[in-house]
């Protein structure tokens, strides 16, 4: 079943990252198809414990029947208070595989791939109030330069915004194809298909408030992860990479590290991955979703 839900991307290196006590408590925040849970569960001993989390209703489908096991269906920005009300105060490890899954991609009615038409939705949670129609018909010119702008790195992102909201005062943009045929002029020639996913990855990652969680979960991974302990996380675009490459050497997002009185650096993790690691070439010829991932390793201090 997870194969078809979705492909773990460098699932080894993810693995070996964790460095797994047989004996610990570990967490999965990204369980999607479950490929990742399994591979940390056959390292565990009958003592140890895997808490995954995830906030899409089709990951029960995937739930795995194993007493180790537990899955917490809540955004990992709620870390923290989650795994305190199931009594765990700390873990040896936490494994965040970030971006969409391909089950997600691949269900049309979604609505997170330019491939098919269907409402505009891109919810990942299916139970939030924002979506992308609301996104489009709703923020203002200068709200959608800003996201696309920031999130999608579109180059016109002002020129994109004017064209969206010329468009919506013709009738409101409710289906994929209208989208894409509200911007279609504006859309470099002949690199149409990256222009509409940096639109779709502007619009998810607004609606899904993706960056924020990101650094909520970030900045819980300190207190709940014990010294020694592994945090193993994998990123798909630069926004996400960048974030998690600055918390993991500064402990903070932005800015220069921290020093005490002494000069001594004050920072939580030490990064075991000194450069960033890649899929192997193999693996992206079998899974093209590996082309573009990013995957860091830090340890608590």
């Amino acid at each position: 079943m997870e194969n078809e839900y979705h492909i773990p991307v460098m699932l080894n290196e993810c693995i070996e990252g964790l460095h797994i006590n047989p004996d610990g408590i570990y967490v999965d925040v990204t369980f999607g198809g479950g490929g990742h849970s399994r591979e940390i569960l056959a390292k565990l001993s009958d003592l140890g414990r895997l808490y995954a989390f995830d906030q899409d209703p089709d990951a029960k489908r995937n739930v795995i029947l194993d007493s180790r096991f537990t899955l917490i269906q809540q955004n990992f920005r709620f870390l923290k208070n989650n795994l305190r009300l199931h009594g765990v105060e700390t873990v040896d490890g936490i494994l965040a595989d970030l971006g969409i899954s391909s089950h997600q991609i691949n269900e049309r009615e979604r609505g997170f791939s330019t491939r098919f038409d269907a409402q505009l939705d891109m919810r990942m949670d299916q139970v939030g109030e924002l979506n992308a129609k609301e996104v489009v018909n709703s923020y203002s010119e200068e709200e959608l330069h800003r996201i696309f702008g920031m999130y999608g790195e579109v180059q016109n992102a002002k020129t994109l915004a004017r064209a969206i909201v010329s468009a919506r005062s013709q009738e409101p943009i409710v289906s994929i194809d209208q989208l894409k045929s509200s911007i279609s002029r504006v859309a470099p020639r002949n690199k149409e298909n990256k222009y509409y996913a940096q639109v779709f990855q502007a619009l998810r990652i607004e609606v899904n408030k993706e960056l924020e969680a990101l650094e909520a979960f970030l900045q819980q991974s300190v207190s709940v992860l014990k010294p020694g302990g592994r945090l193993v996380v994998m990123s798909y675009h630069s926004l996400e990479d960048r974030l998690v490459k600055n918390y993991m050497l500064k402990g903070k997002f932005r800015g220069e590290v921290e020093k005490d009185f002494y000069g001594n650096e004050i920072k939580p993790f030490k990064v075991i991955s000194k450069k960033v690691i890649v899929a192997s070439a193999e693996e992206v010829e079998r899974n093209n979703r590996a082309r573009s991932a990013k995957l860091r390793i830090a340890e608590r201090i």
